[in-house]
């Protein structure tokens, strides 16, 4: 019997994240989906489990999924992999306009849950014989500075640097991990639809953004997933830590 590859997948109750959790089932896999809300197949499956939590608060969730990998039977499972997904951004806005909170938010989901979280994942497998993987997903953002949104901007750059410290890391250990922190490409989701809708005095990028939509130039969630996922399938994953599907071959 061909062991069952397991995938953890937080965010997964829209977007990108849903879409990511519905053609991993289909390919046979089982996911753990992490979300607040429970995720809304369009077609049911199997292997499908979901916790809800609240990744504002990261530290008790990635104790939990420590816990839980540590009763599992590695036997009966093929590769291991953890999909850092969920993110939020603050209102769009000057960091000076930003209040606290949302700024807290942004910067404890968006990378604060994925370093504990790939702390416990890479901690409670490390004796596993099978691959495992670890995706961040990140964002050109990360990667080139928009104003309007430093700290969306700090947590994703946050997350390029966490995946090359990570890869060093894992380089060194008998059968380690492989990470990448890769730049999805713009998504038709709720969170371009918040970054259209804002205040342009607050935020003098929202044209750039409605300008997107317009030229049809957004993926929808399904199209990107499809190309995360082959990116995730890449016999050299893993061989640059930080990436762009739209860099890929």
């Amino acid at each position: 019997m061909t062991p069952t590859p397991l995938t953890i997948v937080t965010g997964a109750s829209r977007g990108l994240g849903l879409a990511l959790a519905e053609q991993l089932l289909a390919r046979g896999h089982r996911v753990l989906a992490i979300s607040r809300r429970s995720p809304v197949l369009s077609t049911p499956a199997e292997g499908l489990t979901h916790w809800a939590a609240d990744l504002a608060d990261p530290a008790p969730v990635a104790e939990r999924l420590a816990a839980w990998l540590a009763t599992l039977s590695t036997p009966d499972l093929g590769p291991a992999t953890l999909i850092n997904n969920a993110g939020v951004i603050a209102a769009p806005a000057p960091l000076a306009a930003q209040g606290a909170d949302g700024l807290a938010n942004a910067l404890r989901v968006g990378l604060e849950a994925p370093l504990l979280l790939t702390a416990a994942f890479l901690r409670a497998t490390a004796a596993w014989p099978v691959p495992r993987k670890v995706l961040l997903i990140s964002s050109g953002l990360g990667r080139r500075a928009m104003a309007g949104q430093a700290a969306y901007c700090a947590a994703k750059a946050g997350l390029d640097h966490l995946a090359r410290a990570v890869a060093l890391e894992e380089a060194g250990r008998p059968h380690g991990a492989r990470i990448v922190s890769l730049a999805p490409g713009v998504i038709d989701t709720d969170m371009q639809q918040q970054l259209r809708t804002a205040d342009a005095a607050l935020f003098p990028e929202r044209e750039r953004f409605v300008a997107l939509q317009a030229g049809g130039l957004l993926d929808r969630p399904a199209e990107a997933a499809a190309k995360v996922l082959r990116m995730l399938d890449r016999a050299d994953f893993g061989s640059q830590p930080v990436a762009d599907v739209r860099e890929a071959a």
